[in-house]
């Protein structure tokens, strides 16, 4: 019975509630953490057991009372009462069922974001800006925390290529969705003639890793300063505080030049490539890495897209569902999580087929 399965991961939660607590356990920071973490994931399931296991005591009860009910009268009320459970019951079955899912590790991870300017220049740096707005803003509805570490502008205020954090709770689940190429159709300020352009701009998310069991040698490192500079060039600073480092062996280079100090804009830089060479090694232990490198931000082509938004039709449709929402200036302002909940949906109705539910 699903109720049985729940209530081992109820013991478990009930279980590490009390071992976060105790003065040895804390004492060990990174196991305490460890546990900390796991406790957070099996909240949710913790909290659908209890509501189950009560409605189905509930029902219990219930029945009993209509197999002695002697009024009519009361009889229906009882009935009447216990098909209204009945279906709330049901639903609570589907979504342990989703809760029962195998999860992302990385769900609750904090996470790096890039957005890089792809096909349409010029139009296309200033729609990367607009998504790095669009971004902040539904992490200020999330109450979530936005740190940039790295920004190239153009003289318009468009983004040539930009870095930042998004940190806060199960961020990863509801950002991991955005990777790829968002499409936007629509005519330019510098258009004359009112024709409609096609733009591609690049969106990559990471999972922040606090800890990887692999080591980055410093042979295998190429770190250079240069001035950290705002839009058009204009140093923000006098010191050669940023940092661009560069892993050899696999090409992958990080800028970090948000920080004043050059000793925490290093710190930060050699944490997002942790972060990235995670990421890649993952992928090529499976042997997926082209694939889900070419799925996540493509090759910014104008008819490789996740997402288009059609600006003079005020429609942002994403392509992976099919699923249009018509409220373009709501969306580019954060309200976003409707589209979101849409792709976590298809996701959840993926696996539950792929499971056999």
């Amino acid at each position: 019975m699903l109720i049985e399965t729940t209530k081992k991961f109820k013991a478990r939660f009930d279980e590490l509630t009390d071992l976060i607590i105790r003065p040895e356990i804390i004492a060990d920071n990174t196991n305490w953490k460890k546990l900390v973490k796991e406790r957070s994931a099996l909240e949710e399931i913790a909290e659908a057991h209890d509501a189950y296991e009560k409605a189905l005591a509930d029902k219990a009860g219930m029945e009993n009372t209509i197999a002695t009910e002697t009024d009519a009268e009361m009889k229906k009320f009882f009935e009447d009462e216990l098909y209204e459970l009945n279906g709330k019951i049901g639903e609570m079955e589907e979504n342990i069922k989703i809760l029962l899912l195998p999860k992302d590790e990385n769900d609750s991870s904090n996470v790096i974001v890039e957005i890089r300017a792809a096909a349409g220049g010029e139009e296309s740096a200033l729609f990367g800006t607009e998504l790095l707005n669009m971004y902040r803003r539904y992490a200020e509805r999330q109450r979530w925390q936005v740190e940039m570490i790295d920004l190239n502008e153009t003289e318009l205020g468009g983004i040539r290529d930009c870095t930042f954090m998004i940190k806060g709770k199960n961020v990863f689940k509801n950002m991991k969705f955005e990777s790829g190429v968002h499409r936007v159709q629509r005519v330019p300020e510098t258009e004359s003639q009112g024709r409609v352009h096609t733009s591609t701009t690049t969106v990559a998310v990471l999972p922040e890793m606090e800890e990887v069991d692999f080591e980055i040698l410093e042979k295998d490192l190429r770190i250079d300063t240069y001035r950290a500079s705002g839009a058009g060039g204009q140093h923000v600073n006098k010191t050669d505080s940023a940092i661009r480092m560069t892993h050899i062996p696999t090409g992958i280079v990080v800028c970090c030049q948000d920080e004043r100090s050059q000793l925490k804009n290093r710190e930060r830089a050699m944490n997002i490539l942790k972060s990235k060479l995670h990421d890649f090694y993952q992928n090529q232990i499976t042997s997926e890495y082209k694939e889900n490198r070419r799925s996540q931000i493509g090759s910014g082509d104008r008819s490789e897209r996740i997402r288009t938004y059609n600006f003079p039709q005020g429609r942002i449709t994403d392509h992976r569902i099919n699923h249009s929402i018509y409220n373009m200036s709501g969306f580019m302002d954060g309200d976003i999580q409707e589209m979101i909940d849409e792709l976590l949906r298809a996701d959840q109705q993926l696996k539950l087929e792929q499971a056999g539910n």
